[in-house]
């Protein structure tokens, strides 16, 4: 973001951190994705895992598609992977029984009908930060500062948190 020139290096703000996560339908057992060994295992096991694309701009899909390269199982799981269009959709694919297992950012997780399991282990996906910058064109940048500074205070911590993010960096 700061090599297009279009934000103010000096106004980065760290807003939060969120993680992939794993879910499954409700009421399913949920599998062990407590090492990196385990979460290799639970997809191997899988016969559909859905995901948001990461060719159409999907963060979470881009952080687990690595995932599956450092796993070594990038190549097996192909014929496995249903791509789709957002968070959301891949867990509303999982809800509806088109897919076994579904991952997308721990925020994007609310369908009554999956379970959250929990985030993918760090060795393997590195959680996401949002982070905030003031654009080089603003014509309030003082107001985009301090939205920027509200968005980043303790007062918004617990509404992150409430969303499966880690507030800050």
């Amino acid at each position: 973001v700061i090599a297009t020139g279009h934000v103010m290096p000096a106004t980065e703000t760290p807003l939060a951190v969120v993680p992939v996560a794993v879910a499954v339908r409700k009421g399913a057992a949920k599998p062990d994705i407590s090492t990196p060994e385990a979460v290799k295992k639970m997809l191997l096991a899988a016969q559909r895992v859905s995901f948001p694309d990461g060719a159409r701009g999907a963060a979470a899909g881009v952080s687990f598609e690595e995932t599956l390269r450092k796993l070594g199982i990038a190549d097996a799981m192909q014929p496995r992977l249903l791509k789709v269009q957002g968070g959301a959709n891949a867990i509303a694919v999982l809800a509806r029984g088109e897919s076994d297992i579904g991952l997308t950012f721990l925020s994007e997780i609310h369908n009554d009908g999956v379970d959250i399991v929990g985030a993918l282990p760090r060795e393997i996906s590195t959680p996401t930060a949002l982070v905030g910058y003031v654009h080089t064109k603003s014509q309030v940048a003082e107001a985009a500062r301090a939205l920027l500074s509200f968005l980043a205070s303790p007062e918004v911590a617990d509404i992150y948190r409430s969303l499966g993010m880690v507030p800050g960096r």
